[in-house]
């Protein structure tokens, strides 16, 4: 394994103005954990002291840190032209990255739009999905079911179709509406690696959800191909299949939220892809520009955009939403030079390939005391510790041990996500695995 340059060591930052999001703000101000640089795979502390990054920043990186094809295409656009609204106007660079991501989405996904985060590309289907129904003459189509467990960002919309408890109870219910199927974890699926045997059947809980609103009044089911956040449930096998048959039955949309699952993290360029199963809209984000910039896109249907284009008036704005940094030509530069490294690296077919030997290796964790539970599915994988009686405790106190022990990744309450880089050599997963084991064996 490669061994990291030394970086020189920097002060503590006077850190009493900032709020931090989704942090115990005065627990990390008195022992702060803190970033100074990064580069391939790993992130360095104030002190130069490398830490191996086993969660690609936040999903959000997956062909390393500060590559330099990135930040010399962010560097010439800024030179070159630095913003430009979206509104009326355009630039040449956002109509290119639409249509090469269009070029990787399933047949038939090609009409691309722009916003800036996760939060605002799932907020932006549902409009779509509104938008849709009221231009075919069914208006009364505001239902979304989604499920529990789901994580859809933390916007007043997705917190509605988010199904974790804690996204919920303090913002959850603002926005109604939403009803919720049941999560794809079951008791029989613990260890299971891959698309479990068991749980197809939970899909005809959206039949539920249809004897309970009428088909009628269902505007679209919202599901991750893969919940990530969570803590990584794979889908059952004949699922999301079973999720398409009854969406199309009923005239219901259906709506995979990819943001975690897109370019590349399952062995395809998304996960409908590898899962075999075409959605009507695609929401994505974080590994569009590899964490450069700030981006999301919600991809539709052809179906869906020109049902609402026509449906408007000449001249009339049809999709009447947006947002001031949609299509941000900087942003647009970092995505487009990203899928350029993805294609001319390969890295999806690299990721694909090294999944095996990370899912083994994740695997082999089974025997701690300690874990209770893992699951995965090409290059993401999730580790369930059992609770010392304080839910969450045992996996907050694992993360500041691990970052102490030299590696990066994200938890949810008690599990571990792991989420290598597809730039990751068997080595590098040799070395996740060893801190994994000797961090999560000093809890016990």
């Amino acid at each position: 394994m490669n061994q990291p340059a030394e970086s020189p060591v920097l002060a503590l930052p006077d850190m009493q103005h900032q709020w931090l999001p989704f942090t115990p703000n005065r627990e990390f101000k008195a022992d702060p954990q803190l970033f100074a640089r990064a580069k391939d795979q790993f992130y360095f502390d104030l002190a130069g002291r490398p830490v191996l990054d086993a969660g690609s920043g936040l999903f959000t990186t997956p062909a390393g840190h500060c590559r330099d094809e990135i930040a010399e295409a962010v560097h010439r656009q800024l030179q070159e032209l630095d913003f430009t609204p979206g509104f009326l106007r355009a630039h040449p660079k956002s109509f290119e990255l639409a249509r090469r991501i269009a070029g990787l989405l399933p047949e038939g996904l090609d009409r691309v739009f722009f916003v800036n985060s996760g939060s605002e590309a799932v907020d932006t289907a549902m409009k779509m999905c509104l938008a849709y129904h009221r231009a075919r003459g069914e208006a009364g189509r505001t239902v979304f079911v989604s499920r529990e467990r789901a994580y859809h960002g933390v916007n007043f919309g997705g917190v509605a179709l988010s199904g974790m408890v804690n996204n919920r109870r303090a913002f959850g219910g603002t926005v109604h509406g939403v009803s919720h199927m049941r999560a794809t974890w079951q008791e029989a699926t613990r260890f299971q690696i891959g698309q479990p045997d068991q749980g197809a059947e939970l899909a005809d809980d959206l039949i539920a959800a249809i004897r309970v609103h009428g088909a009628e009044n269902i505007a679209a089911c919202v599901v991750e191909p893969i919940a990530g956040s969570t803590g990584v449930l794979v889908p059952p096998r004949g699922y999301l299949e079973r999720l398409r048959d009854i969406c199309t039955a009923h005239g219901i949309l259906l709506v995979f939220d990819e943001v975690i699952c897109g370019f590349g993290r399952t062995g395809e360029a998304f996960a409908a892809q590898s899962f075999g199963v075409t959605p009507d809209l695609i929401t994505m984000a974080k590994a569009i520009t590899n964490g450069a910039v700030p981006m999301a896109a919600v991809a539709a249907a052809r179906f869906i955009h020109d049902t609402v284009m026509e449906a408007a008036p000449e001249g009339a704005i049809e999709f009447f939403h947006g947002y001031t940094w949609s299509a941000h030509p900087v942003a647009c530069a970092a995505a487009l030079a990203s899928l350029d490294l993805y294609e001319r690296d390969g890295l999806f077919a690299r990721a694909r390939a090294l999944s095996p030997v990370f899912l083994e290796a994740v695997a082999s964790l089974r025997d701690l005391p300690l874990v209770t539970d893992i699951r995965g599915y090409g290059m993401i994988a999730g580790i369930d510790l059992a609770s010392d009686g304080k839910p969450g405790r045992r996996g907050q106190l694992l993360q500041k041990k691990l970052y102490d022990n030299g590696l990066h990744l994200k938890t949810t309450g008690d599990c571990a996500i792991l989420a290598p880089q597809f730039i990751f050599s068997e080595a590098h997963i040799a070395r996740m695995t060893e801190i994994l084991r000797s961090t999560i064996a000093s809890l016990a």
